[in-house]
């Protein structure tokens, strides 16, 4: 092997150690962004929703406890939690105490696959593969039960498979949701109809923007979509992008605010791209932890 051979795979090994180092260092720079959406009906007043997802928690990730504890700061009108809290069952009273001061505020949620299981391991070259990845049902459940319990102990309503109403100061919302579609727990029949053509928002929530639950959900025309699951890409390229979405979504919508349309009928979409990762991939790339405020407002 020559000289110039050697030196340009030392180069190459020292730029993957560099990126690995800034990818493990970038999964603990937690960042709250904000997107501004016209979905109300018009006339409404503003409303604030802060949209939580992905936060796979360990029990002993107290910047990550710490972050979600202060959230409370934004006054947020609406909470929305797309799953995927948990990676261990000792996550679950620390991550009900850290969400615990948003309790003030009306909120929904659905779970994904580890809300239900923990996390196993898988070939981290799969996190920029584009083929969705096939779910196994591990024998070891999380205790989603006590989860589930000490969210609506907020007052939060579950919306897997399941409709509610709410009155958010002054705005009436109907809301609808589903079980994890990466687990092919969805089952959009049992919420399936016309969303109420009076209420000031109507929102849909997922944990997996696959593809079928966005056309289901979009034919019965909500102003608003709520996802996350995806990551955002977690390894992205700048100025590229996404790699993978772990799901059939596009790379181009993986993260952020985008449009779903089936035939006649939009709705606005918001995917976050989380505020976690798995514990056997406990890296980002040009593609920072986030939850999202969102400032709804009326369309024109």
């Amino acid at each position: 092997m020559g000289r110039p051979i050697l030196k340009t795979a030392a180069v190459t090994a020292a730029a993957g150690a560099a990126c690995f180092s800034w990818g493990l260092f970038e999964a603990g720079l937690y960042t709250l962004r904000r997107a501004e959406v016209r979905v109300l009906r018009p006339g409404a007043r503003e409303l604030k929703l802060l949209h939580i997802s992905d936060v796979h928690l360990l029990h002993t990730q107290r910047r990550k406890l710490a972050f979600l504890s202060s959230l409370a700061s934004l006054e947020p009108d609406l909470v929305v939690n797309t799953g995927d809290n948990l990676t261990e069952a000792a996550a679950v009273e620390p991550l009900l105490e850290a969400l615990a001061p948003l309790s003030f505020a009306p909120g929904a949620f659905v779970f994904g696959s580890n809300d239900y299981y923990p996390p196993s391991f898988r070939n981290p070259l799969k996190y920029v593969s584009r083929r969705p990845r096939t779910v196994r049902h591990p024998r070891v459940e999380l205790p989603w039960r006590e989860l589930k319990s000490g969210l609506e102990s907020f007052g939060w309503v579950d919306l897997d498979n399941r409709r509610a109403q709410l009155d958010v100061g002054g705005l009436h919302l109907d809301l609808r949701g589903t079980d994890d579609a990466h687990l092919n727990r969805d089952e959009y029949e049992q919420v399936a109809g016309p969303f109420d053509p009076a209420a000031d928002l109507k929102l849909g929530v997922t944990h997996a923007p696959y593809l079928r639950v966005l056309d289901q959900l979009t034919a019965d025309d909500p102003d608003l979509i709520l996802a996350g699951h995806t990551h955002g890409g977690q390894v992205c390229v700048p100025g590229y992008g996404a790699l993978a979405t772990n799901c059939d979504i596009e790379p181009a919508r993986v993260k952020g605010l985008s449009q779903h349309t089936v035939g006649p009928h939009k709705s606005a979409l918001h995917v976050s791209a989380g505020l976690g990762t798995s514990k056997y991939a406990p890296y980002r790339f040009a593609c920072r932890p986030e939850v999202t405020m969102l400032t709804l407002r009326p369309r024109a």
